[in-house]
């Protein structure tokens, strides 16, 4: 029994500290986050307006996902303006999912402006 015990709190803990390469800790977007499964938006607060909700002419977006050990793309807004064509930021959102802890998590950021 010891043996079982010591083996499943080894893995716990290698899990912990595995997971943790790819997960995304949501913050300003909330601050919660589920160990199954995270699906927050919310405005970022790094130096953008955030909160507005009057209309704007266009919208872009750029992603970054992780799976297991490997993340990849570009969730900057200068990318998300690229790829909706805005030249001037009204605010900004971002999008987080993260399914089993950190095994497969998706950042997205929205642009707002003209």
């Amino acid at each position: 029994m010891k043996i079982l015990s010591a083996s499943v709190l080894l893995a716990s803990v290698a899990v912990m500290f595995l997971t943790g390469c790819t997960a995304f800790t949501p913050g300003n977007l909330g601050g919660t986050q589920g160990y199954l499964f995270t699906q927050v938006d919310g405005s970022t607060v790094n130096g953008y307006p955030t909160g507005q909700t009057s209309s704007t002419s266009k919208v872009g977006r750029s992603d970054s996902t992780g799976v297991i050990f490997f993340a990849t793309g570009d969730s900057s807004v200068q990318k998300a303006m690229q790829n909706g064509g805005i030249t001037k930021i009204h605010h900004v959102d971002a999008n987080v999912t993260s399914v089993l802890g950190g095994l497969f998590t998706k950042y997205t950021t929205v642009v707002y402006g003209e």
